[in-house]
């Protein structure tokens, strides 16, 4: 039997897809400032009821069908995915999804040390962690009530006597909040093993009190840490990777940086997203998603499906991060919040 060859989707810009980032739940155990403020998402905020969130088999049905669309990479996000009750028995499904070359987990921590043996056993390696300070107090302040740094951090050193590899450390950075951290940053992420990517603040959502001046421009931040520990560049790994990555001259492993105020990288953006309501987003800043839950849980067909995730991505246009200046964020039509397709 003649295995078929997965499609080449391409949008209006030729811009292959090639990555699904999978919502499974819009909870969240945090209330990060730029994600899920504390003063609007209160600990009693009512979130999405089990019925309206997309079940794991409807989940795996609808990854078949975006790997028969080109998809090659996957990765689970939330809210805090950990909080999906299961979650390894989702992560081994798709690690032994035919045409998947890679699936990872992007996680905030505070329950890794929990279930890190569940995803090691389910397949999963590749882990990202959010962590924006490694001071106790001001990250408290930056993740809420129950922000503890002392468990994320354990949960990583778990992770790492487990054998994940790699683990990268995702940590936003914001002028006059976390930008004296880091040569921290990158001390812990020598120290410890792990992949230190540093991100430019960005306005995702409508909540964050996104402003220009807030951001710390990539090229201030590499310099800062190059003027302890000397860096040098290194090859993208795939065409649609968004971190630019060095290497520490001594040896002493990586890290990259994710600039995508000062230098967008719309134009190889291969990524569509799934969020826990069923709904496909074709853009981190998109303003409206497609309903592809009703269909497919009213009796459509996978080839009814497969139309419809054709269409959405073939009549793609986003290049937000291109096209971002002061009165586009002004003006601006009400964009999808981040805990609601995980970043």
């Amino acid at each position: 039997m003649i295995k078929q060859a997965p499609e080449t989707l391409t949008d209006s810009f030729a811009r292959a897809l090639g990555d699904l980032r999978i919502s499974v739940t819009d909870k969240c155990n945090f209330r990060c400032g730029y994600c899920m403020p504390e003063e609007i998402y209160g600990f009693k905020y009512q979130f999405l009821p089990k019925s309206k969130i997309l079940t794991f088999e409807e989940m795996m049905r609808l990854a078949k069908l975006f790997v028969k669309l080109g998809t090659k990479k996957i990765r689970i996000t939330g809210g805090e995915p950990l909080l999906r009750q299961d979650l390894d028995r989702l992560v081994k499904q798709l690690v032994d999804l035919p045409g998947v070359e890679d699936v990872a987990l992007t996680t905030n921590g505070y329950l890794l040390s929990e279930h890190a043996d569940r995803l090691k056993a389910a397949g999963l390696n590749r882990l990202t962690v959010s962590l924006d300070t490694l001071n106790a107090q001001k990250f408290k302040r930056l993740a809420g009530k129950q922000g503890k740094l002392n468990k994320v951090l354990a949960g990583i050193r778990k992770a790492r006597l487990l054998g994940f590899d790699p683990i990268k450390i995702n940590a936003v950075i914001q002028r006059s909040v976390n930008d004296d951290e880091l040569l921290a940053l990158a001390e812990f992420g020598r120290e410890s093993g792990t992949i230190l990517r540093l991100i430019e603040f960005m306005d995702v959502g409508n909540l964050n009190n996104w402003r220009l001046d807030k951001v710390v421009p990539a090229e201030e931040i590499l310099t800062t840490i190059a003027a302890k520990f000397p860096l040098r560049a290194l090859k993208k790994q795939y065409g649609s990777e968004v971190a630019d990555r060095f290497a520490y001259l001594d040896g002493n492993g990586e890290m990259g940086v994710i600039a995508s105020v000062t230098r967008p990288f719309c134009g190889n953006c291969s990524r569509v997203r799934l969020s826990a309501e069923g709904k496909i987003y074709t853009c981190l800043f998109g303003t409206a998603g497609v309903d592809i839950k009703t269909p497919l849980r009213g009796g459509a067909t996978d080839e009814d499906l497969l139309q419809i995730i054709r269409a959405q991505w073939r009549q793609r246009n986003d290049r937000y991060s291109e096209e971002r200046t002061s009165s586009t964020i002004e003006g601006q039509e009400r964009r999808v919040e981040m805990y609601q397709i995980g970043g």
